[in-house]
C-alpha cells in the first residue's frame, strides 16, 4: 500500500498472492444530476473501479482478514453516499464474520458533489468502526497519500494502530484549501507523515514492502486468544539473598544495566513498537508496543531508562501514552504489561501546568479497575508518582535490586534529616527493596540478579521473560471476575495486619 499503488494494486502486494475476494455489489445510484453522472462515468472510466472504496477480504500471511481500500483515481477517493455505505456495509460484514480489519484510505475527504449528506455518512462509518473495535477486533490503519478531510477526521483516524506511507501528505485541511482560502500558503512539512510519526500521531513510517510482515506480526499479538496457548511450565523462584537497599539502589543505577529494549529485544516476539499518545504528543522516555512472551500476548508500557535524563525526565505525556496502551489493552482483551524504570517524574512548571499529578491520578484509577490482566515488573530505579503510575496490577514481578520509594532516598533524607547524608539508613527503615516488597505482599516474584543484572544482561533478561511468560500464561487462564476481585483486595488490605 503505497504512493503509486491504486486500490487494487495495493491489495495485491499486501494480501497473499491470488487471495482476495471481493464484497462489492453494484453502487448506489445517488446521482440524479446529469452532469454528476456523465463525472462519475469519467471517474470509472479512467480509475477502473465502480467507485472510490473497495472492499473484500483476503489472506495474510495465511490468515483471514478483511480490507478496506480507497482508490484516488476515482474523484480524488472522496467518500459519498455510495462509497460511504459501501464501507459501512464491509465494516460490519467484518465486525460479524469477526475479521480484523485493515483499512487504506486515500482520499480528499467527503464528496462535495454530494453536499451535507455525503459529510454526515462520516457518522456512520465510524459508528461501525466503534462497534467493529467494541467487539474485540483489531483495526488497523495505513493512511496513504494523501488522506485529509472527513476521511482523516474520522475513520482514518481510529486505528488501534496507524501506520503512513512515506512522504504522504496527512492533514485536516488540504494545503490547495488552505492557500485558496486565506491567501497564505500552509506552513511547509507540518502534514508530512515523518513529521506526524514525531509528534505521536502515527505509529510508524513504513513503505508497501514492510506493510505485510508488520501487519503480520501485529495480528499475532492482537489475535493471540488464551485458549490457544501452550502450557507455560511452572518457572521456579531461586531463593536471593537480602542485601543492604543502599546496595541495591546503587546497582540499579548502574548506566550499563540492561532495561525495558533490551528485555524486548532479547526476551519477546513479534513486537510491534507504537509511537506516541495518538493527539499530538509523544515522551521518549516511555515506550509504547505490541509485544508476545513466548505465546502469551501483550501490550507493554516501558519507562526507558535509556531515554530519561535530567533535561528530558518522564513528563505528563508519557502517562498519557501510557493510558492509550490501556485503552488498547482494554479494547481488544489483551493482559497489560508496565516496566517500572525511572528516576523520578519531571518537576518542573511546564509539567504542574500539563497536569501531571491528574495523569498519575488517572493512570491509577484506570489500571486499579482494567478488566484486562495486568502485570508489572519492576526492572530497576522506581521513584515517586511516575513510579506509583504503572504500578497496579494483578501481578507483580521485581528484579531482584529493583526497588520503590516515595521520592529519591535522597530526597526522603532531606526532608526527615535535613540531610542527604542519611539516604541509605532512610531507604532501609523505608522497606524500598525487592526483598522487603515481597514480604509486604506488594512484589509476587523476585527474579535473581548474579550478582547483578548489568553483568549478565542476557542471562538476567532471559529469567526475567521466562518468569513473565509464566505470568501472562497464568493470568489469561484466569477467571476475569475473580482475578479483578483479588486485585481489588489485594490493594484494599496493603499495610493491614494480618
Amino acid at each position: 500500500m503505497g504512493r503509486g499503488y491504486g486500490a487494487h494494486e495495493l491489495l495485491e502486494a499486501t494480501l497473499d498472492a491470488g487471495s482476495f475476494r471481493s464484497w462489492d455489489g453494484p453502487p448506489l445510484d445517488v446521482a440524479p444530476d446529469p452532469g454528476y453522472a456523465a463525472e462519475l462515468a469519467r471517474a470509472r472510466e479512467r480509475s477502473g473501479c465502480d467507485e472510490a472504496v473497495v472492499t473484500g477480504e483476503g489472506l495474510l500471511r495465511g490468515r483471514r482478514v478483511a480490507v478496506v481500500a480507497c482508490e484516488f483515481d476515482f474523484l480524488a477517493g472522496s467518500i459519498g453516499v455510495a462509497a460511504a455505505e459501501r464501507l459501512t456495509s464491509a465494516v460490519e460484514r467484518a465486525t460479524a464474520e469477526r475479521l480484523p480489519l485493515l483499512a487504506a484510505p486515500a482520499s480528499g475527504g467527503t464528496r462535495m458533489q454530494e453536499g451535507t449528506v455525503a459529510f454526515l455518512t462520516m457518522v456512520k462509518i465510524s459508528a461501525a468502526v466503534a462497534a467493529h473495535k467494541a467487539a474485540g477486533l483489531p483495526f488497523l490503519v495505513y493512511l496513504r497519500h494523501p488522506t485529509t478531510g472527513g476521511v482523516l477526521a474520522s475513520w482514518g483516524s481510529q486505528g488501534h494502530v496507524t501506520v503512513a506511507e512515506p512522504g504522504a501528505l496527512i492533514g485536516f485541511l488540504g494545503p490547495r484549501v488552505y492557500e485558496q482560502l486565506y491567501d497564505r500558503p500552509f506552513p511547509e512539512g507540518v502534514q508530512s507523515a515523518e513529521n506526524l510519526h514525531r509528534r505521536g500521531l502515527v505509529d510508524a513510517v513504513l513503505g508497501v514492502d514492510d506493510l505485510p510482515g508488520t501487519a503480520d506480526r501485529t495480528l499475532n499479538v492482537l489475535l493471540a486468544r488464551a485458549g490457544a496457548l501452550p502450557e507455560e511450565p511452572a518457572v521456579p523462584e531461586e531463593p536471593t539473598a537480602e542485601v543492604p537497599a543502599w546496595e541495591s539502589i546503587t546497582r540499579s543505577r548502574r548506566p550499563d544495566r540492561p532495561g525495558v529494549r533490551e528485555l524486548l529485544r532479547r526476551a519477546a516476539g513479534d513486537v510491534v513498537p507504537l509511537k506516541g499518545t495518538g493527539e499530538g504528543e509523544a515522551d521518549p522516555g516511555l515506550l509504547l508496543a505490541l509485544a508476545r512472551f513466548g505465546g502469551a500476548p501483550c501490550v507493554l508500557l516501558g519507562q526507558d531508562r535509556s531515554r530519561q535524563t535530567s533535561d528530558h525526565p518522564l513528563g505528563p505525556a508519557a502517562l498519557r501514552e501510557a493510558r492509550r496502551g490501556m485503552r488498547i489493552a482494554e479494547e481488544l482483551d489483551l493482559p497489560l504489561v508496565t516496566v517500572i524504570d525511572t528516576p523520578g517524574a519531571a518537576l518542573s512548571r511546564e509539567a504542574e501546568e500539563q497536569g501531571l499529578a491528574g495523569q498519575i491520578s488517572r493512570c491509577l484509577a484506570e489500571l486499579v479497575t482494567l478488566r484486562a490482566p495486568t502485570l508489572a515488573v519492576l526492572m530497576g530505579q522506581g521513584t515517586g508518582g511516575g513510579a506509583l503510575a504503572l504500578v497496579p496490577a494483578d501481578r507483580v514481578v521485581g528484579a531482584q535490586h529493583a526497588w520503590l520509594s516515595p521520592l529519591p532516598p535522597e530526597g526522603a533524607s532531606a526532608i526527615v534529616h535535613r540531610t542527604t547524608d542519611r539516604a541509605p539508613e532512610l531507604a532501609e527503615r523505608q522497606g524500598v527493596s525487592t526483598a522487603r516488597l515481597r514480604a509486604n505482599g506488594i512484589v509476587d516474584r523476585v527474579v535473581a540478579e548474579r550478582p547483578d543484572a548489568a553483568d549478565e544482561p542476557a542471562a538476567f533478561c532471559a529469567r526475567m521473560g521466562a518468569a513473565l511468560r509464566h505470568e501472562l500464561a497464568a493470568l489469561l487462564r484466569a477467571d476475569p471476575d475473580r482475578r479483578l476481585a483479588c486485585r481489588h483486595a489485594r490493594y484494599r488490605r496493603l499495610g493491614l495486619p494480618g
